[in-house]
């Protein structure tokens, strides 16, 4: 981490670490989104949102997140990219929507962005 950089971010300014200490911390919600690679699994997240997450103590935020469909939230609270997008994978979002969404752009500005070299690392 940088001295100009906020706790938790990375060398790239807005990006997060994910070390061992948010890894704990996620360990819920990760768990929840593997699980959803189980069809009765994601047809009981489907049924019922709000059960399923209690069944693997999701923190209060980490709900508000899941409910709210906020990836950059969810990483923010400990979530493995890799993992968390079959939570929107459930909803028939794809990872390119995801990705934006986390962007803050539409999908198709940022597929062209990424087929024009991506983004800038500093600006």
């Amino acid at each position: 981490m940088s001295a100009t950089s906020a706790p938790g971010e990375g060398e790239i300014p807005g990006t997060i670490v994910f070390d061992g200490r948010r890894s704990r911390a996620g360990l819920p919600l990760n768990n929840l989104a593997m699980a959803l690679n189980r069809r009765a699994d994601r047809e009981a997240f489907l049924a019922d949102p709000e059960e399923f997450m209690s069944r693997f103590g999701l923190s209060e935020a980490q709900k508000q997140a899941v409910r709210d469909r906020d990836f950059h939230r969810m990483i923010e609270l400990g979530g493995n990219i890799y993992f968390i997008y079959k939570i929107g994978m459930v909803d028939g979002i794809t990872v390119p929507d995801i990705v934006a969404t986390m962007a803050g752009m539409s999908t198709d500005e940022f597929v062209d962005m990424m087929r024009n070299g991506g983004r800038k690392p500093h600006g």
